[in-house]
């Protein structure tokens, strides 16, 4: 068997650095080393790139930086590999595939797809269209409308409209009453989402909001179950089981994902075969709708007493870390993580040989 070479990015500058530096152990460790070359590089938060030659345990502690060189991915589509600068000198790495394990801005937004599009080197997940309009909750929004899926109601603004501060609280409580949330439009893993029950905390909570993006979404509270879905797959993509999410805090904030284990999931979700049927054909539906390739989360809301599912928002690099639903889903359908990763990687080629 010819093993490929399969450089796994971690780190990154965004808000979510530390999360991904977890998905990118847990990845690692499941990685078959029999099938791959894996080479670890690892960006910073400055935006340093550097590649890692170490023990996979010192990447989630955050030690890989001691460990390491600097590194690039070589943008000339006829080099196809990493340049690793050892003493001014340049080391050529070809690279069959990258697994990008980045969360957030500059990683999962379409950004470092671009990068990889340029070098013409296969890689696993989105590319650079469904990562930008997924990454931004307001398009995701608009492309949802299109294709008739039910959402949650909400107003969106940029955040130098806070100028009139008092002119969009006004919009909000009329459209939308309390409580409502209010969200960065370019976020992930639920940073700087507030649940706001009255004038004070909208307000606090709109300031807050950018702080972490220029885009600020107002959305309509629905009093509902929190489900996701995990989507595998290129032009014919399928849908896994239902997760439900049972979180310690009010909502399913960052301290209450990652910090609080008084969070649970549970997997499959106590759920009727036509609720979790109808939720996987609208998981596929937003992913074609966003023209997704390898791998997306999807999250909805079922409203109670209604039933309505509602869509909520599209991750197309969901978490990986030993808490994160998206392998939990497929490991409830018999994949191991051994195995999707296996499959990620197959998809990444079929998607870069279509092209």
């Amino acid at each position: 068997m010819n093993k490929k070479t399969v450089a796994v990015i971690f780190g990154g500058q965004s808000s979510e650095h530390e999360v991904s530096l977890n998905s990118a152990s847990t990845i690692i460790s499941h990685m078959d080393e029999e099938k791959y070359f894996i080479v670890p590089i690892g960006i910073t938060k400055q935006g340093q790139w550097l590649i890692y030659d170490g023990p996979v345990e010192h990447i989630k502690t955050g030690e890989w930086q001691k460990y390491s060189t600097p590194a690039i991915i070589s943008p000339d589509a006829t080099q196809k590999s990493i340049l690793k600068i050892v003493g001014g000198r340049i080391k050529e790495i070809p690279v069959d595939v990258i697994f990008p394990v980045l969360h957030g801005k500059w990683g999962e937004d379409g950004t470092i797809q671009g990068l990889f599009e340029m070098a013409q080197i296969p890689y696993v997940g989105d590319g650079v269209l469904a990562s930008s309009v997924s990454m931004d909750k307001v398009f995701t929004k608009i492309i949802a409308s299109n294709a008739n899926i039910q959402q949650a109601k909400y107003l969106w603004f940029y955040d130098h409209q806070l100028k009139q501060c008092d002119k969009i609280v006004k919009q909000i409580e009329k459209e939308l009453q309390y409580p409502c949330f209010i969200k960065p439009a370019n976020t992930g893993s639920s940073i700087g989402i507030t649940k706001a029950h009255n004038r004070e905390e909208l307000e606090k909570a709109l300031h807050y909001a950018a702080q972490f993006d220029k885009k600020i979404i107002a959305e309509e509270f629905i009093d509902g179950r929190e489900v996701e879905c995990a989507v595998l797959g290129n032009e014919n993509p399928i849908a896994s089981g239902v997760g439900e999410i049972f979180s310690a805090a009010e909502f399913y904030d960052y301290d209450a994902k990652y910090n609080n284990t008084a969070s649970k999931t549970v997997v499959p979700a106590e759920l009727s075969q036509e609720i979790t049927d109808k939720i996987k054909e609208i998981a596929i539906t937003v992913f074609k709708a966003v023209e997704g390739t390898g791998l997306a989360r999807v999250d909805f809301l079922i409203q109670k007493d209604t039933n309505r599912i509602i869509f909520n928002e599209l991750n197309t690099l969901p978490g990986f870390t030993s808490i994160s639903m998206y392998p939990m889903l497929w490991e409830a359908e018999g994949k191991t993580k051994t195995m999707l990763i296996d499959e990620l990687i197959s998809f990444a080629l079929e998607s870069h040989q279509s092209k």
